[in-house]
């Protein structure tokens, strides 16, 4: 992409962004249902029959994949007020540049869910996190590349349509999988004390799916938008 059309991509990021922090609902919201989930899990868990280190993983990423749904839905929900879809995309950026903006800033957003929910399952759960923190936190950000890629594309084909809430985790979740199988899988190896040698499969395995969802995504968001 050229320099105009990443500084375009940073200001349509730092605009949603900005729009957040004044109003703090969807932040609020996911995170209050990722604290809530991590709460329900743990009062109906039986720690004789399921160690904390099988149980925390699908917690941790059960609590990402549906608390980012909320804040993916808000990104362009927040433009259908007043129609502001209708200026941004007469605006003098590209609509990859929209993509990747909308997409950054859905990155914020969930980045900052994993950062409050990673220590609260920790603290519930007593599962060591801040022995393998580096590898825990290379495997939350590259899932979270690939969680935004997908729903940021999927959000903009949803949100004109009049049961949006229904599809988009419907589009969403099956594009989820392959990046949430192998973020569990190297979680919880983490989490079982596993040598950090044995998630390097799983890491290249994330890369790749974010190589391959950042490009064809961006690719087939210009002619979603459109429609």
């Amino acid at each position: 992409m050229t320099p105009n059309a990443l500084s375009g991509a940073w200001l349509i990021a730092r605009k949603d962004l900005t729009i957040e922090l004044r109003t703090r609902t969807a932040f609020l919201s996911a995170l209050l249902f990722a604290l809530l989930a991590i709460v329900i899990f743990y009062f109906s868990w039986d720690p004789t029959a399921i160690p904390a280190s099988d149980l925390a993983p699908g917690v941790l990423w059960v609590i990402f994949t549906f608390s980012g749904l909320l804040g993916l839905h808000r990104s362009f929900g927040v433009e259908q007020q007043d129609r502001a879809i209708d200026g941004l995309l007469g605006a003098p950026v590209s609509r990859e540049a929209i993509y990747l903006g909308k997409a950054m800033a859905n990155l914020v957003f969930v980045v900052g869910i994993q950062i409050v929910a990673i220590p609260a399952v920790a603290l519930f759960y007593n599962v060591p996190v801040i022995s393998v923190a580096p590898a825990l936190i290379a495997v939350t950000l590259l899932a979270a590349v690939g969680l935004v890629a997908v729903g940021t594309l999927f959000s903009s084909m949803a949100v004109n349509t009049r049961l949006a809430e229904l599809l988009l985790p419907m589009l969403s979740l099956p594009f989820f999988v392959p990046v949430v199988i192998p973020a569990a899988q190297a979680t919880a190896k983490l989490l079982s004390g596993r040598p950090i040698a044995e998630i390097a499969v799983w890491l290249r395995l994330l890369g790749a799916f974010d190589i391959v969802f950042v490009v064809v995504c961006m690719l087939a968001f210009p002619f979603t938008i459109e429609e």
